[in-house]
């Protein structure tokens, strides 16, 4: 049944049903070392059925969207919603049933997509451009694109249709030398990632991405390790977003908080009484879920269970006031939440995830952060990372660096780490860099649940400073 066809009348006896179809086409292009890589080309496509009746919730998924297999996936979902009424950790009958209809499309769209040819002839220029030295031992350039279209039906009148349009791109080098392997990437492992069209290349200036790549990867590998020491930290929107991926995002899901990801992923530190009161951060430390910003990765007009997607503060002026929290999750804490109910795929149920996750800018500008360091480092490019089942205790590492002296920018260093405790590193948070530093990137690969599910997520962010930070070396 194709997604824009009229559904048929389903006589459920349930108290509330919805359907969600989704179909996903992906492409994905590679040069590596002067040589194309095979294309890939893949479409999924199926359908969630969702009942709540008699308190009780069910799922059932299916690649079958004619008629038949839909009723079949409802009448499946219905007997599990009864199955389980006397066991759900809360009552369905309490849940929202949404109704809205409307449409959500991603920027350009309809925009003509680039040949195949001219992508391969793209990412072969960035690939020649990066062999420039034979300690270049590998390098490679690539772009994923992606289509996809979900549309939401509930018994309530509900009729949502979105449609997306996603594109990853890369470069990478890693360069050996003297017994050393150093890798240099363009904003990390597909962290340039939008919705949109070829603009996005643009505005990221992935022309001539190769040779910079290259350049630094180079320069990195003649470099001296990082010091180590108590000393201050400029970090890079491009370091940024895993930081606060890792010691924000996943923290406040709110599932996670009510103990749900405690055998997979682990669980939080932050507990339900700390939301309107707790000092996360400085009050330098503004933190937004905003599924409305034009262009970000995890951009939506409604999440996967119909809620309108609204922007809301996490953290205001470094107090956390609210979780990540969809319906389901609300219910049950009796909290406030977002619009954030989301499903990596057709075959998997809504759960709490992090969408577009950004720090609002300030307004320092990078000159002037560089001017307020005596001793320090600015560390670009996550590398690496580590986080304990609190989400709290982490260590990162980053692929370039330069030393900060007396104000100055100096020296490139290499294998840059450094660690803290979130429940304190964001409090010495010192200064939040203007609009000028700031970068919207993200990633498709956040994973969690069980059965794992693996989703895109959004984060903008500007350059920050923090004082006295643990950092260390390659050598340490």
């Amino acid at each position: 049944m194709p997604f824009e066809s009229p559904l048929p009348a389903f006589d459920v006896t349930a108290d509330f049903w919805s359907l969600r179809f989704v179909e996903e086409t992906a492409e994905s292009y590679a040069v590596r070392k002067n040589v194309p890589q095979p294309l890939e080309v893949s479409t999924d496509r199926g359908v969630m059925a969702t009942v709540y009746d008699g308190g009780g919730m069910g799922y059932a998924a299916t690649s079958d969207t004619s008629p038949g297999g839909l009723r079949a996936a409802l009448d499946e979902a219905l007997a599990w919603a009864r199955a389980t009424a006397s066991l759900g950790l809360v009552d369905a009958g309490s849940l929202p049933r949404p109704g809205a209809r409307g449409e959500y499309r991603s920027p350009a769209f309809d925009a003509p997509r680039p040949s195949r040819r001219d992508l391969y002839d793209l990412l072969a220029a960035e690939s020649r451009a990066a062999a420039i030295d034979p300690r270049i031992v590998d390098w490679e350039a690539h772009v994923d694109l992606r289509v996809a279209t979900h549309r939401l039906v509930t018994s309530a009148g509900g009729d949502v249709v979105q449609r997306y349009r996603f594109l990853y791109a890369g470069a990478s080098a890693t360069a050996h030398a003297n017994g050393d392997t150093q890798r240099r990437t363009l904003a990390g492992d597909r962290a340039l990632c939008q919705q949109g069209a070829g603009e996005i290349l643009e505005r990221a200036g992935f022309a001539g991405s190769g040779r910079k790549v290259a350049e630094e990867a180079l320069e990195l590998v003649l470099a001296p390790n990082c010091p180590s020491g108590t000393m201050d930290v400029l970090l890079a929107p491009d370091q940024m977003i895993l930081q606060i991926h890792e010691s924000i995002g996943h923290p406040l899901e709110l599932d996670r908080i009510l103990g749900d990801e405690r055998n997979f992923a682990g669980t939080s530190f932050v507990t339900p009484d700390m939301f309107g009161s707790y000092r996360y951060g400085s009050e330098l430390l503004d933190v937004t879920f905003d599924p409305t910003v034009a262009g970000e990765l995890a951009s939506y007009g409604w999440d996967d269970d119909g809620t309108p997607a609204t922007r809301v503060h996490l953290i205001e002026r470094g107090i956390l006031k609210r979780p990540l929290g969809g319906a389901i999750s609300q219910a049950r804490a009796g909290l406030p939440g977002v619009a954030n109910s989301r499903a990596a795929s057709w075959n998997r149920p809504p759960i709490d995830r992090m969408a577009n996750l950004n720090l609002e800018p300030g307004d320092a500008s990078f000159e002037a952060m560089v001017a307020s360091i005596e001793r320090g480092v600015f560390m670009q490019t996550n590398s690496s990372w580590s986080i304990d089942d609190s989400r709290n205790k982490f260590q990162f590492g980053c692929e370039r660096a330069r030393l900060i002296e007396h104000g100055r920018l100096g020296a490139v260093v290499k294998n840059p780490c450094y660690r803290g405790i979130s429940a304190s590193f964001w409090r010495s948070l010192a200064m939040v860099g203007d609009a000028s530093t700031r970068r919207v990137l993200g990633t498709p690969f956040c994973g969690k649940g069980e059965p794992s599910q693996v989703i895109r997520v959004g984060h903008a962010s500007p350059a920050c400073v923090f004082r006295g930070v643990d950092v260390f070396g390659g050598e340490a």
